[in-house]
């Protein structure tokens, strides 16, 4: 790699750690590098993004654990249905492109900002009010949310939240350490099942990984000790799921088209 290209490497693993950890979709800028700067292939992206998005992970949860921020009984209900979910979404991934579920993704980041912005409260509540939903009912969610990030992984963290948030009610800081933990460990697995197949550039994902971790670990311990970390979060999310929309429905270039 050229110096250029390491640099923008892990300055792009930096800012995607960051978004990550606070929120999610870092991974369509990880991937932009993968696919656009650095010229892998779809696949192989998908499974080099996994190196930086489970070493973060690692990061992340490691800072979480220390502040005393992980609720392992809440976690774990969670981890089954998304671990099942993660193990086969990749499985899937391994065999076709994700260009189908680009459509779907984009509609269901604009219901998601829809949601969002309708009902701001709902994201901002300070105290746990957390549900005991039945299994018939959590268990489908997650097993949902668990495929697609097996799958594609970029936007899983919004979903994830979105769940936690507005189903299972939690406050935004308690779903994303719950997030954080799941992701990780799902993370490990599918990372293997990735390599295991040929499918894991780990000198282009170690160095974007690099800044991930970094990025991982800052916003760990912004989430976990700044007293309003669940309103920049809140704020986060919309900035993201807005620029997602942008650069998916392909807005600029419209405008560029109309006015330029």
């Amino acid at each position: 790699m050229e110096l250029y290209q390491i640099s923008l490497c892990i300055i792009g693993g930096l800012l995607a750690g960051i978004i990550n950890t606070l929120a999610g979709s870092g991974s369509a800028i990880t991937l932009g590098i993968l696919t656009e700067v650095l010229g892998l292939p779809g696949n192989l992206a998908n499974g080099s993004n996994r190196v930086g998005v489970t070493l973060q992970g690692l990061a992340s949860t490691t800072v979480y654990a220390r502040k005393g921020k992980l609720d392992m009984k809440t976690t774990l209900p969670i981890l089954i249905p998304t671990f099942i979910g993660a193990i086969c979404g990749v499985i899937v991934a391994i065999q076709v492109t994700d260009q189908q579920f680009m459509i779907v993704f984009r509609y269901l980041m604009l219901a998601l900002l829809i949601t969002i912005l309708v009902n701001p409260k709902k994201w901002l509540i300070s105290e746990n009010q957390q549900k005991t939903l039945p299994l018939f009912i959590l268990y489908p969610i997650y097993l949902s949310i668990g495929f697609y990030g097996g799958f594609i992984q970029m936007g899983m963290g919004i979903i994830f939240l979105a769940a936690s948030v507005l189903i299972v009610k939690h406050n935004l800081s308690t779903a994303n350490g719950i997030k954080i933990l799941v992701v990780t460990i799902y993370s490990v697995i599918v990372l293997a099942i990735f390599h295991s197949r040929g499918l894991v550039d780990w000198y282009y994902g170690g160095t974007i990984a690099v800044g991930q971790v970094i990025g991982g670990i800052l916003a760990a311990r912004f989430a976990t000790s700044f007293p309003h970390a669940d309103l920049w979060t809140y704020r986060l999310l919309i900035l993201i799921i807005v620029s997602v929309l942008i650069s998916q429905f392909g807005i600029i270039d419209i405008l560029s088209a109309t006015f330029g």
